[in-house]
């Protein structure tokens, strides 16, 4: 990847590195991820815009790769916030170093300078979390902030990001309102799990990531394991891609397809065959009924379709 080009100023500096969607593609593929037209373009739009991209798909079809090769290609810091359900404030913006004012008022009482309340809830007693830590990097180029399975947080927490997704601001009750001297670039993903509130939505490109094609799927093999030789890649590839029409809890995204490669690499295998595929299931499926189903005669056939196509 090219040097960045360093001018102070986000929005030139963002021409640059991202003057239009055919660069920023390459851009993304030199740091090994591969997107098509579409995804292309809702990063260049939240990216030029700049507006909030929602990506929403299957798990391990590679949202959450998108802001980590956006940051490489910006040359940025990646700010990463993991939701999960229950998450507040306190784990996503900032909380009080109690600790430390506590401290504070001790050597206060023991006869060291006074404190007051005011005091105590200045910035430097703040623990900045990622949403914070986003708002406050100083730039030029914003940071890319990565709020990672929005779906398993609740409502009261998608309420909570209004405020940040519209103004690029959040509201502390004892300093007032921080806003970004430079915009993050926010990236959301969601699995999907449940359907998101409309006002968030609004307030994002919106972008659907799909399972590869076989031809993309290959290729994105062929880069992250340069190692492994064709026609296992072929083999794993066309297995995993035939296991996505089976009626399965869980179909493999391209993560899975990926660790499959890597735990056979480990193993020394060189070509899929029953045994290797009824010993390493457990890679690609996380469910013993969808295990279970591809065991025996409904493995062995889409073996016989991946050999079909080897011939």
């Amino acid at each position: 990847m090219s040097p960045p080009l360093v001018t102070g100023n986000a929005p030139d500096e963002l021409r640059a590195l991202v003057p239009d969607i055919e660069t920023l593609a390459v851009r993304l593929a030199e740091a090994d991820y591969l997107v098509d037209e579409g995804l292309a373009t809702s990063l260049f739009l939240s990216v030029r815009l700049p507006q909030p991209l929602l990506l929403e798909g299957e798990a391990g079809v590679g949202k959450t790769e998108a802001a980590r090769a956006l940051a490489a290609v910006l040359d940025t810091p990646l700010v990463r916030l993991q939701c999960y359900e229950g998450i507040d404030a306190a784990e996503a913006l900032y909380e009080w170093n109690y600790p430390r004012q506590l401290l504070s008022i001790r050597l206060a009482d023991a006869g060291g300078p006074s404190v007051s309340e005011d005091d105590l809830f200045r910035p430097e007693y703040l623990i900045r979390r990622p949403l914070l830590q986003a708002l406050e990097h100083p730039g030029p180029r914003p940071a890319v902030l990565l709020i990672d399975e929005i779906d398993r947080a609740d409502d009261d927490f998608e309420a909570f990001l209004f405020e940040l997704l519209a103004d690029a601001a959040v509201t502390i009750p004892e300093l007032g309102t921080i806003r970004a001297a430079v915009p993050p670039a926010v990236v959301l993903t969601s699995n999907r799990t449940r359907d998101l509130h409309d006002a968030l939505k609004r307030r994002c490109v919106y972008h659907w990531i799909a399972y590869p094609s076989r031809a993309k799927e290959l290729e994105i093999v062929r880069r992250k394991a340069p190692g492994i030789s064709e026609r296992l890649a072929a083999q794993v590839v066309d297995f995993v891609q035939a296991t996505r029409q089976q009626e399965l809890t869980k179909h493999p995204g391209v993560a899975e397809t990926l660790d499959w490669v890597e735990a056979l690499k480990h193993l020394s295998i060189d070509e899929l065959d029953h045994a290797v595929v009824q010993a390493t299931l457990g890679i690609i499926l996380k469910y013993q009924d969808d295990i279970d189903k591809l065991r025996g005669p409904l493995a062995d056939m889409l073996l016989a379709q991946v050999g079909a196509r080897d011939e």
